[in-house]
């Protein structure tokens, strides 16, 4: 009886661990937040203090890239995300998201292209700055996605400025949609309303960290909750996510927030996570390496340490599973390269390359 329970414990073990091959890229990063594959051979890395690396796949050597912007570094403030022009092939343009200073120590989230060019960024370009004046050195936001159409779509978080994000007259909370010289788009939902509003895609969101583009053209986030309350949201044109009236977190001195959990006009999270584990970026899976997840949802935790897998079945989310809680690691980005090996960034540093184990 005792050797069939200690071949059981074993069968049972080998059934929750993750069959990866882990492999350490490089652990000399600093606070690094974003991570963009120019190719399979290199990434580039936006570090928090304001540099930007590039890193080899190979060895994981790294070399700083010149020119970029300034930076306000404080709190969860400094260098944050990047994206690539969908023809950064032939254009060379380079997006960063990043807190601007302003005047008394005030910020605000901005967005400038460069040309990547050798190891420098030149011909930058300011294509987008929030309208939001803050001394708060939190909530900023700043992922970035371009959707099939090439419009670029920026996350701003509130700056923990409730009473701002339903409204229009300001950009705390809002997902931002501009043309990739910094336009607005036509057909934006409040394209006829006055200059703040123009470049709003939609609004009632807390502090986006999470942006993804769907193979059907969708756009979809995740976004902090409070104590709780962590959301997956399906994004649509011109509708309101809620926050603050309604969320499924409470606040973190305890007690409830806004007006519950729903509310007519207001729209409903795909999935949520109670207790939060501090969504972070996320990517919809392609590639050969794990065939078997075609579609799925990966997500990046960072309170919650671990990679969060969600299956879907047409728009709904219909099963959860989270792989590499014993890293122990805050994982704060996520790419693919062209084989489907996952690419992740630590909090700690870490750039870490994830294939099928044997």
């Amino acid at each position: 009886m005792r050797y069939f329970l200690v071949i059981l414990w074993f069968v049972a073990s080998l059934v929750k661990s993750d069959e990866f091959k882990i492999e350490t890229v490089s652990d000399r990063l600093v606070l690094p937040w974003s991570i963009s594959l120019l190719n399979d051979d290199l990434a580039l890395v936006t570090e928090k203090q304001g540099k930007v690396k590039l890193v080899s796949l190979h060895d994981g050597s790294s070399r700083e890239i010149i020119g970029a912007p300034a930076v306000l570094e404080k709190g969860q403030g400094g260098l944050l995300g990047s994206v690539l022009h969908p023809d950064f092939n032939t254009n060379h343009w380079l997006y960063l998201s990043f807190v601007k200073p302003l005047s008394d120590e005030k910020s605000t989230t901005a967005v400038m292209r460069f040309k990547l060019v050798d190891d420098a960024l030149v011909d930058g370009q300011e294509v987008f700055s929030a309208v939001i004046d803050s001394d708060v050195t939190g909530h900023f936001g700043s992922r970035m996605v371009f959707d099939s159409e090439g419009f670029l779509f920026v996350t701003l978080g509130d700056r923990r400025d409730r009473p701002k994000v339903q409204s229009l007259n300001a950009h705390n909370g809002k997902l931002i949609r501009i043309t990739d010289d910094g336009g607005i788009p036509a057909d934006n939902p409040f394209v006829h309303a006055n200059d703040i509003a123009k470049p709003i895609y939609s609004l009632g969101h807390r502090n986006i960290q999470g942006l993804a583009l769907r193979d059907n053209g969708q756009i979809w986030n995740s976004e902090h909750g409070p104590r709780g309350g962590d959301e997956i949201n399906l994004i649509g044109a011109g509708k309101n996510y809620g926050w603050p009236v309604i969320t499924y977190g409470k606040e973190y001195v305890g007690g409830s927030i806004g007006e519950g959990t729903e509310k007519e006009g207001l729209e409903q999270p795909k999935h949520y996570y109670v207790p939060s584990i501090a969504t972070s970026d996320m990517v919809f899976y392609r590639g050969e390496e794990f065939a078997e997840w075609q579609g799925q949802l990966l997500l990046t935790s960072l309170a919650g340490m671990h990679l969060n897998r969600l299956v879907l079945e047409g728009d709904d989310i219909v099963a959860e599973h989270r792989h590499l809680e014993d890293l122990e690691e805050r994982l704060r980005d996520i790419a693919l390269d062209s084989q489907g090996r996952i690419l992740l960034i630590t909090d700690s540093g870490k750039l870490l390359r994830l294939s099928k184990g044997l």
